[in-house]
C-alpha cells in the first residue's frame, strides 16, 4: 500500500488554538520516514471567520464548502495514481472533503472513531462548530451549502456507516443534540464496546464495511477517541477512552480487509503536547496500525 500525505490544516470547523499544527507535527516526529509515504501536498484554508453566519448558524460556510472541494480535488488526486491518502488535519471538518472525494468515485462507506457522535444540528451547538456536526454534515443533515456541495448529498449514507468510541451522551442529551441512534448508522458506544468486546465489535463493524454495494470507505480518525490519559493534548476533553493498543488492533484489522479509500487524522493539538512525546506515541501507532512490520 503506497500511502500519500496531504496536509489539511483547517480550523474553519473549530477555532485557531492549536489543531492546525497537527500536520507539521506529526511529519517533524518522522511519520513520512515511518510509513515510507511521498508528501502530497498542502490544502491551505481561507481566512478564518470568528462570526457565526446568522442563516446557517455556522462558523464559516462559505470557506468551509470551498475549502471541501479543493480538500476533494487533492484527495481524488491521490486515489487516481492508485494510492492510499493519509490527510492530516486541522478539525474533524476536513471529513466534508474526504467524503465528497470519495462520493465523486461512487458509493462508499465511512468508519467515524471518535470519542463525539460529531451529530449536532446546527440550532443546537453552542459555537456553531462544524467539527461538533462533521457526521451530521456528510449524512446530509444541516444546509446545504455544506451537505449538498456540487450536489452530491449525502456523501455517505447512514446505513454505510460505522461510529466507534464515542463517550459523549451525557452532553448530546444535555445540549439537545439530533440522536444518533435514531438513525440507521451502526453505533458502537464505548461503553458497548466494553460490553461485547472489541473483536465482536470488529466483527460486526467489517461485515458492514465489506458490503458488496460498497466500493470501499473511508476512515475518519479523531484522536479524543483515545483515553484521556494517554490522549489529553486535545480541546475539549472526556473522561476515558480507547487504549493505543484498541486502536492499533482497529486500523490493523480494518485495513486489512483491502477495502479502506483513505484515512483522515484530527483534533490531535500540539500545542498541548509540550516534550512532543504524543506526536511520537501517534506516530507510532499510524505506522503499528496502517504498516505492521510483519506486512
Amino acid at each position: 500500500m503506497m500511502i500519500a500525505i496531504i496536509e489539511a490544516p483547517s480550523i474553519l470547523g473549530l477555532f485557531p488554538k492549536g489543531v492546525e499544527t497537527l500536520p507539521r507535527a506529526l511529519l517533524g516526529a518522522g511519520l513520512s520516514e515511518r510509513l515510507e509515504a511521498r508528501h502530497a501536498g498542502r490544502v491551505e484554508p481561507p481566512a478564518y471567520d470568528d462570526k457565526r453566519d446568522p442563516e446557517t448558524g455556522l462558523l464559516n460556510p462559505d470557506g468551509l464548502a470551498s475549502y471541501s472541494v479543493k480538500l476533494a480535488d487533492a484527495v481524488e488526486a491521490v486515489l487516481e495514481a492508485g494510492e492510499f491518502p493519509l490527510v492530516l488535519g486541522g478539525d474533524c471538518s476536513i471529513l466534508l472533503g474526504c467524503t465528497l472525494a470519495t462520493r465523486r468515485r461512487g458509493r462508499s462507506g465511512l468508519l467515524f472513531i471518535d470519542g463525539h457522535a460529531d451529530f449536532y444540528q446546527p440550532e443546537a451547538e453552542p459555537a456553531g462548530e462544524a467539527a461538533s456536526m462533521d457526521l451530521a454534515l456528510v449524512t446530509g443533515r444541516g444546509p446545504a451549502i455544506v451537505t449538498d456541495i456540487e450536489g452530491r448529498r449525502p456523501f455517505v449514507r447512514d446505513e454505510d456507516v460505522v461510529a466507534l468510541a464515542r463517550r459523549d451522551e451525557e452532553d448530546t442529551e444535555k445540549y439537545g443534540s439530533q440522536r444518533i441512534e435514531d438513525t440507521a448508522i451502526a453505533a458502537f458506544s464505548l461503553s458497548k464496546i466494553r460490553e461485547v468486546g472489541l473483536a465482536a465489535t470488529l466483527k460486526e463493524t467489517m461485515e458492514r464495511l465489506n458490503a458488496p454495494s460498497l466500493k470501499g470507505f473511508w476512515i475518519h480518525l479523531d484522536a479524543d477517541a483515545l483515553d484521556d490519559t494517554i490522549m489529553p493534548a486535545v480541546d475539549y476533553r472526556m473522561p476515558g477512552g480507547l487504549a493505543w493498543d484498541e486502536l492499533v488492533t482497529i486500523l490493523r484489522t480494518t485495513i486489512g480487509c483491502g477495502k479502506p479509500i483513505g484515512l483522515n487524522v484530527t483534533i490531535f493539538n500540539p500545542k498541548l503536547d509540550k516534550d512532543g512525546s504524543i506526536a511520537k506515541r501517534l506516530v507510532d501507532v499510524l505506522r503499528d496500525g496502517l504498516k505492521p512490520r510483519d506486512a
